[in-house]
């Protein structure tokens, strides 16, 4: 890809400081009503991008073994088991590959101290493994859990994929990107629930998409992270979810935890400024 400096309508945060060399906004639309739960994705991410083992341990609650994203899960495949009719059995599953949400409003961003998080040319938001302290700021800025970091006391120390101490997240494959490339999730999907591509033809695509399965009698299908308008203004990878948000651990609304920084700064400041008016009246008295 060339920078062309051909602008998306779904810019994010940010993504203007690049000038001509920016590129259109790319994201994920994943279609959970063909995702089988095959797991492919989360294989290929760890292959491509030499994501560590998150410890082999078998839960025994679900075929669901991974259980949440995290620093060394960086696509998890949901099984939300369902017993939907009458009956003691489990008789549904909706499947449905999670990722970081490369928001248009990205939390995790403002409250980096370092400069580690940076939103890319293509509107996606990276963490640069060699510049993050591991300060762990960003963890609880993201309101849908993405972000964790690979504590140094629960795996290898050195060389590629160490548990540093350091945030890590879904980079939306930005080396493959740089190269042209589709991301290797979306690339071993066998049934395209995982899309890839100009965020707003995925967008207009998707809605398409969720119009057709209302028609054909799902009525529950329905869009996560498409609106603009919403707490986050949009994710950077959205959703077709067969249920509500909540039944595949999402938020209902999420809203980015920094949206309020600004008031809260000029509220500390003005405080100070009080608090240093009244302290120099006293002196002067």
């Amino acid at each position: 890809m060339g920078g062309g400096g051909t602008l998306s309508s779904a810019t994010a945060d940010g993504q203007l400081s690049y000038g001509a060399e920016i590129e259109p906004r790319m994201g994920f639309f994943t279609d959970t009503s063909v995702c089988i739960g095959c797991k492919a994705c989360e294989v290929a991410c760890k292959e491509w991008n030499l994501v560590p083992e998150d410890g082999f341990v078998w839960t025994g609650h679900s075929l669901d073994n991974t259980g949440e994203l995290s620093a060394s899960t960086w696509r998890h495949v949901a099984f939300v088991e369902r017993s939907v009719r009458q009956g003691d059995g489990i008789d549904q599953w909706l499947m449905s590959s999670d990722v970081c949400k490369h928001c248009t409003h990205a939390a995790c961003l403002d409250v980096c101290p370092t400069g580690a998080i940076f939103r890319t040319e293509f509107g996606t938001v990276v963490i640069q493994d060699d510049v993050c302290n591991g300060c762990g700021y960003c963890i609880p800025a993201c309101p849908f859990g993405v972000i964790s970091r690979r504590e140094r006391d629960q795996g290898v120390e050195h060389g590629v994929g160490a548990h540093d101490g350091g945030a890590h997240k879904c980079t939306l494959c930005y080396d493959r990107l740089q190269d042209g490339l589709e991301p290797a999730c979306a690339k071993a999907c066998p049934t395209d629930s995982i899309q890839f591509g100009p965020l707003d033809e995925l967008v207009a695509k998707a809605r398409e998409r969720c119009e057709q399965l209302v028609e054909a009698g799902v009525d529950s299908a329905r869009l996560y992270g498409d609106d603009p308008n919403d707490g986050v203004g949009g994710f950077g990878a959205f959703f077709l979810l067969l249920d509500d948000p909540e039944v595949y651990g999402l938020p209902p609304d999420p809203v980015v935890t920094t949206r309020d920084l600004g008031e809260i700064w000029g509220a500390a400041a003005a405080a100070a400024a009080l608090l240093g008016g009244a302290l120099l009246s006293a002196v002067a008295f």
